[in-house]
């Protein structure tokens, strides 16, 4: 493969967007220096770079891409709806549509708030906590990456950089599948919790009833137990992970899968919590998620399309057969090679990802460049392994026997040192405190 244009396009892009990307997961710092393709077009599962590369792409979009790129009944659906107008200056009828829908497929979700990212939906949730409950802290699973933009979160992270040292002390960390580690806050922190925010899982599952005793115990301390389902909604079960475990939330928040990549994020939950943002009561307003493009029409549009097809068509099995099949044939890989203690496949079968491991068995970002590395030169975009609906079964195979060949390369480097093989600076984790 040829980058030429990739390679120019860098220096100008670096130029003028700090960072040069707009999402942190899609940064030059996350992908190898020899591969560095700028998109121009995706259909499906399959996208084109600048220079006419093509490749399969797995995490899609950040995982927002669940149908597959320029899904024909979603953008039709969109493009129809921005014929009619794009943004009024009151409610649209669109709104109520898409809102009755949303909640038809949440169970115990009695109210809805539209924003654009999901950031919007996790710090309006936070604040409908610490109004209802009065209290001030936020306890949030230190297991689970990101949840918001703001700085009740990012001050949690290595990038807390701009955060009050006072807004960082507000928020404390807990551990998934270990209650006393919440327990533990709540003795030390008494009557001070406003809520508790966490994905329903990640690579784990939870264990020992950890969902509902964690509720049982929000419930008892006073505090408001909050799911996030950016990532598990629309991808676990067509009614979130939360159906999946059978578990009502008082908050939940959806996104990316929502709306087929379309920029549409939500806030459900009990109607006693999320009327606080309306006005049929005579509390104290709550300023809760509002935005000039909060409910934009092409995008409420393709979300009631792509909610239709989640409903019609198996969508949601189809991710896991998928997802199972993918799995199956890397392990086989993995285990030909002799990779086992240095190559991982973790999570459900629907949302996929791998851990990679140096000699001593320690994860190793030099060693993931290298995967990332030796699999785009062979046409496959996988900084993860999650599928969509559009992954076929030959689209799989391919994956599988490209990975097949980077695991031998892989190997190699184990055996003659990652020097060798490995062309340019590692990758980096997102959260660092400097650059370098």
């Amino acid at each position: 493969m040829i980058f030429s244009k990739s390679n120019i396009l860098s220096e100008r892009v670096h130029s003028i967007i700090p960072g040069g990307s707009h999402t942190y997961a899609k940064g030059d710092d996350q992908y190898p220096e020899l591969v560095r393709p700028y998109i121009v077009r995706g259909e499906g599962c399959h996208i084109w770079d600048v220079d006419g590369n093509e490749f399969i792409e797995y995490n899609m979009g950040v995982r927002a891409v669940t149908l597959g790129h320029a899904y024909k009944p979603v953008v039709d659906a969109a493009y129809k709806q921005m014929l009619k107008g794009n943004n009024f200056i009151r409610p649209a009828t669109i709104e109520l549509e898409c809102a009755e829908q949303l909640l038809s497929m949440i169970k115990g979700a009695e109210m809805v708030k539209f924003a654009k990212d999901g950031s919007d939906a996790t710090s309006g949730a936070i604040k409908l906590s610490r109004a209802y409950t009065g209290r001030d802290m936020i306890a949030v699973c230190g297991d689970h990456p990101f949840f918001s933009v703001d700085d009740w979160f990012i001050g949690t992270t290595p990038m807390s950089a701009g955060i009050p040292k006072a807004i960082q002390e507000l928020t404390v960390k807990f551990k998934y599948n270990d209650i006393e580690s919440v327990k533990a806050l709540f003795e030390r922190y008494p009557d001070k919790i406003a809520c508790v925010i966490l994905e329903p899982e990640k690579e784990q599952e939870p264990k020992d009833n950890f969902l509902h005793e964690l509720q049982k115990l929000c419930k008892e301390k006073g505090a408001i137990f909050i799911l996030d389902e950016m990532i598990t909604g629309f991808r676990w079960d067509n009614g979130g992970a939360q159906n999946l475990h059978k578990i009502t939330p008082d908050l939940a928040t959806f996104g990316k899968a929502l709306a087929n990549g379309f920029s549409v994020s939500a806030l459900v939950g009990k109607k006693e919590l999320m009327r606080l943002g309306g006005l049929d009561h005579d509390k104290e307003r709550v300023f809760l998620m509002s935005g000039t493009h909060g409910a934009e029409g092409h995008g409420l549009a393709a979300a009631m399309a792509t909610m239709q097809i989640y409903k019609s068509e198996p969508v949601i099995e189809s991710l896991w057969r998928q997802g199972n099949r993918l799995a199956s044939g890397l392990n086989q890989a993995i285990e030909q090679s002799k990779l086992n203690k240095h190559i991982l496949i973790l999570g459900r079968p629907c949302c996929l990802v791998y851990g990679t491991r140096d000699n001593e068995s320690k994860p190793s970002q030099p060693f993931r460049t290298l995967l990332l590395q030796e699999t785009m030169k062979r046409g496959i975009l996988a900084p993860s392994l999650v599928v969509s609906y559009s992954h076929s079964d030959a689209d799989i195979d391919k994956t599988i026997e490209a990975f097949n060949e980077a695991f031998k390369i892989y190997r190699k480097a184990l055996d003659e040192g990652i020097e060798k093989y490995l062309i340019g600076r590692s990758v980096q984790p997102v959260w660092r405190r400097f650059n370098n």
